[in-house]
């Protein structure tokens, strides 16, 4: 048994994990998070409908092709210029979706 505490401890990562700070945090920002990932999956439906990838969403939003990725993780807090910008550039509404999701 001992040999196999010491082989796992040799395989053993040097930095400290951060599962329960990015737990407790998933926990302290549900709220808003449920809306950005139900945002992400509008924005995503709508980018294959029109065969839009990141970097061609970014052009239209005026944007980065990583914040366009960020946001499509789902784990953005979104302003309401963001989300406008998003609306025009997919012809989708999401900001009355979300009023209804609420």
């Amino acid at each position: 048994m001992k040999e196999v505490t010491n082989r796992l401890k040799r395989h053993q990562s040097t930095t400290p994990s951060r599962w329960r700070e990015k737990a407790e945090w998933r926990l302290q920002n549900k709220s808003w998070l449920r809306h950005s990932q139900h945002i992400a999956m509008l924005m995503l439906d709508k980018m294959e409908e029109l065969s839009l990838t990141q970097k061609q969403l970014a052009e239209l939003m005026g944007c980065s092709q990583q914040y366009v990725s960020k946001v499509l993780k789902g784990q953005e807090n979104l302003s309401l210029e963001t989300m406008a910008k998003i609306e025009d550039s997919l012809n989708i509404n999401i900001i009355m979706e979300e009023l209804e999701l609420a």
